[in-house]
């Protein structure tokens, strides 16, 4: 439950700046457009996946599914080399947000196919060294996430 409560909470702290209900609300009344990117195959149950802590962390922020946000999902389940292809298609598509699941492959994939489309990255191991952000402290650009460092 730490988990789901975790990742909710950074979701709403992430979408806070950008996805600011009052502030969208002044621009357009078209919802706004999160991506995922998964290395994974589609679960039977999205909200018992990641997807279920982020939509409940967004819904904080005052983003709810079907009414002021759409959630668009790209799987390569278990197939890497389709990472970058779907990850083009969700910036044609032109998202707002990009949750990338399943590592470090759909992060990087995400990162090399914008500069500017904020990405949140869930369970990467090393994203420093990975090259993800400049530092856990401080990540810069338009990435930022979870990290599951462990000591040994």
């Amino acid at each position: 439950m730490r988990r789901r409560t975790l990742l909710g909470g950074s979701a709403a702290i992430l979408a806070s700046p950008i996805f600011s209900p009052d502030a969208f609300a002044e621009q357009s009344t078209k919802p706004r457009l999160v991506g995922y990117l998964s290395v994974f195959s589609p679960p039977a149950n999205l909200g018992e996946s990641v997807v279920g802590p982020v939509h409940q962390g967004l819904g904080e922020t005052g983003f709810v599914e079907g009414q002021n946000m759409v959630s668009e999902y790209r799987w390569a389940e278990g197939n890497y080399g389709r990472l970058p292809a779907l990850a083009a298609d969700l910036i044609t598509r032109k998202v707002d947000l990009i949750v990338t699941t399943g590592g470090t492959p759909p992060a990087l994939a995400a990162q090399k196919a914008t500069s500017t489309i904020p990405i949140l990255f869930i369970n990467v191991r090393d994203p420093v060294g990975a090259g993800l952000v400049a530092s856990l402290v401080r990540p810069g650009g338009n990435l930022t996430g979870f990290s599951s460092w462990a000591s040994s």
